[in-house]
């Protein structure tokens, strides 16, 4: 019965994956109908209340909806034989004893390849930009024509925010599925900046003078959510990283001892 359930979650975890890989251009699509379309109900139903949003909010949007779209298309083309990339002259991942595979006898594995529970932590990668986008709009509203300093400095963090940690969070995800070998150190490097951005902006908002008690709150647990988000994350998915077999075969091309 285990083994029945086991192979069945391995079939499914393979037909995601293939889905993931070969439909990547159809995401993508949906991706700019759907965060365009949501950009413009949200800038519109501002512009009624507001009287009129400002050239930055625009821009903000756009960034918002083209970063992960155009992040994931030059990930696509930057890894396209991302498998044959060099393995890292150093090695961060020491914990276990393992012995090394030449590349061939890497690929010949059967847990080679980004499938398993790597598909888990793809669409994991992948839904983050989207909830991220979503958060962004409920917690930041489309700047007025005459925005107080306070919130112009507040649009500007928040904006940077979302725009970089989408980009990247594709461009690792793309990483994953072409077996690039510096993927897991990357996702690494991604969550300990995600992590150090919301704390810096967090300082931001409470340094920023003029604002508004329920705004400051608000952001505040915001940024507090996001840190617990990620370093859950990180609590889950450090030690499958450092640990699982198909990782080190995939990605380090070493095996077990």
């Amino acid at each position: 019965m285990l083994d029945r359930f086991s192979r069945k979650m391995q079939t499914r975890s393979a037909a995601l994956l293939l889905s993931i890989d070969g439909r990547m251009d159809r995401i993508l699509q949906y991706w700019l109908v759907i965060a365009g379309l949501s950009s413009a109900a949200r800038i519109a139903l501002s512009s009624h209340s507001q009287g009129g949003a400002a050239l930055s909010t625009f821009v903000s949007y756009m960034l918002l909806v083209i970063a992960p779209f155009a992040s994931t298309l030059l990930a696509l083309r930057w890894f396209s034989n991302g498998h044959h990339q060099p393995q890292p002259a150093m090695r961060l991942a020491v914990a276990g004893r393992w012995m090394p595979l030449a590349r061939s006898e890497a690929e010949r594995h059967p847990l080679y390849g980004p499938s398993g529970m790597m598909v888990s932590l793809l669409v994991g990668m992948m839904l983050n930009v989207p909830v991220r986008a979503a958060e962004y709009m409920a917690a930041m509203p489309p700047l007025p024509e005459a925005a107080p300093r306070w919130l112009s400095s507040l649009h500007l963090a928040m904006t940077f925010d979302v725009v970089l940690f989408s980009s990247l969070y594709m461009i690792a995800t793309v990483a994953a599925l072409r077996r690039v070998p510096l993927f897991p150190r990357l996702l690494v490097a991604i969550w300990i900046g995600d992590v150090a951005m919301q704390l810096s902006t967090a300082k931001l908002v409470t340094a920023t003078g003029g604002l508004p008690q329920e705004v400051s709150s608000a952001l505040q647990n915001l940024l507090e959510g996001n840190v617990k988000k990620t370093l859950i994350s990180m609590a889950l998915w450090l030690p499958y990283l450092l640990l699982s077999t198909r990782v080190n075969v995939t990605y380090r091309a070493r095996v077990p001892v």
